[in-house]
């Protein structure tokens, strides 16, 4: 007999385990029509639209199609005893097969046999799950309701309180976060923000606002310097979930280009994010503060206080800590910082650059390889006979070689052979030729020829 376990407590239903005679016995069948189910919430829903809107992660077993692996909603079993839904048994059937999918037996009877019980099964634990489903929707919609309507009207420790529980709701249910936005929710909570809001109702407003999909108008409305303000100061003063909630909403803020840069060109905010991505103690709070920095100096008024605040030296010392993401998302910064004169300066003074960068070079990613490129072109230009001879004895000849004969971007191997022939300059052929520390993972007679042609081309 085919058995079912559903999780022992799942959507306030008591889980145990069933057998489809155990089930018809104890009634959990009961009351259940052919075809359409009963929601008892003042409408009828089929069981194909029932799976879909509650789009389950667990399911137990036996509701499964061995061909899908999805529930079925037209359940029919072969001669083997093996069930299958409709569609998909009756595909396999006309792809040529004339056996059971799970078994592999072959069929003595091609008939397939509507599995009724089952369907009946099937159609009750989902009526169960979705009534469910939808008195908890309905309740917390309620409550938002109850709770924008309290915030309205009370102020000191009950506002903290009520915005606290606003903040659970929201993070835990997408009928919460609807709610707010559909009604005039976002602006009820967006008005707490300003010059005298303490920070105890500041990190519980942006962590519900973080949370939310909010439109123009609201964006507009919190970008309001005031307000943008106080973020950064919670930013600063807060706990590192306040610090991640704040970093987001934030980029959120400014994903359009129709912002104030002067709002965000602030030391105060860059200090903040440059704290968050080096905090080694909570590692959570590394991307979101990259991202924002990585967006925040596009522009140069920004790149020349981010490295007067000595953000380079910081971040080409985190760069052998990170995963290949916050890696590819701080040279990028490091990217961006060398196009302004100063970030030139500040990365050719870190004693670490160039080392750090020949060894990122075909390591990690070709976006990786080209932001490392890019940086050691800027630095070896800047200063060509002190940086390239540093450069050079760090193996950077051997990794340009190797750009050179991948498959990788055009542009990449032109980069390569541009800084090769820049790092050229200071020594002789053959001193050179011996400095690229050639191996047999490198195709001498066409790197040879290249090198030739390139020194006679000098």
């Amino acid at each position: 007999m085919a058995m079912f376990q559903p999780s022992c407590k799942r959507d306030g239903i008591e889980g145990q385990i069933l057998d489809l005679d155990t089930a018809v016995k104890d009634g959990v069948l009961g009351g259940v029509d052919s075809g359409i189910v009963g929601t008892g919430v003042g409408e009828k829903l089929d069981l194909g639209r029932m799976i879909e809107e509650l789009d389950l992660s667990e399911v137990p077993s036996v509701f499964i199609c061995p061909i899908s692996l999805e529930p079925m909603q037209d359940p029919v079993t072969l001669c083997t005893g093996q069930t299958y839904e409709r569609s998909n048994i009756l595909k396999w059937f006309s792809l040529g097969h004339f056996t059971c999918p799970t078994t592999m037996q072959e069929l003595w009877d091609d008939s397939i046999t509507p599995n009724t019980t089952l369907y009946r099964l099937i159609s009750t634990w989902f009526s169960q799950k979705y009534l469910v489903m939808k008195k908890r929707s309905e309740d917390v919609h309620g409550r938002v309701s109850e709770l924008v309507e309290t915030l309205k009207k009370v102020k000191g420790q009950a506002r903290v309180l009520a915005l606290k529980e606003l903040h659970q709701v929201v993070a835990a249910h997408a009928t919460a976060r609807k709610v707010l936005v559909d009604g005039d929710g976002v602006s009820v909570v967006s008005a707490l923000l300003g010059p005298f809001t303490s920070y105890a109702v500041g990190s519980e407003v942006i962590g519900v606002l973080v949370s939310l999909n909010l439109d123009c108008e609201s964006k507009r409305n919190l970008l309001q310097p005031a307000r943008v303000s106080l973020m950064v100061d919670i930013l600063n003063e807060g706990s590192i979930e306040t610090k991640i909630n704040c970093t987001r909403l934030i980029e959120t803020l400014i994903e359009g280009k129709d912002f104030q840069l002067e709002i965000f060109r602030s030391h105060s905010l860059l200090v903040g994010l440059m704290r968050l991505v080096k905090d080694k103690r909570h590692t959570n709070g590394i991307c979101p503060g990259l991202r924002l920095l990585r967006t925040v100096c596009l522009h140069s008024e920004v790149k020349s206080l981010l490295v007067s605040i000595g953000a380079v030296s910081q971040l080409v010392e985190l760069l052998s800590g990170l995963e290949s993401e916050c890696l590819e998302l701080a040279l990028s910064i490091l990217d961006a910082l060398a196009s302004v004169p100063e970030g030139r300066l500040a990365l050719k003074n870190c004693s670490n650059t160039i080392h750090v960068m020949v060894k990122l070079l075909m390591r990690i990613s070709e976006n990786c390889t080209q932001y490392a490129l890019s940086i050691l072109w800027s630095v070896c230009k800047l200063a060509p006979e002190e940086c390239s001879l540093i450069a050079v004895e760090a193996g950077l000849a051997a990794k340009l070689l190797l750009v050179i004969q991948s498959g990788c971007n055009p542009i990449l191997k032109q980069q390569s052979a541009e800084l090769l022939k820049l790092c050229s300059l200071n020594y002789s052929d053959t001193i050179f030729i011996s400095k690229c520390k050639l191996t047999r993972t490198i195709q001498w007679p066409r790197v040879l020829t290249w090198l030739y042609q390139q020194f006679v081309n000098l």
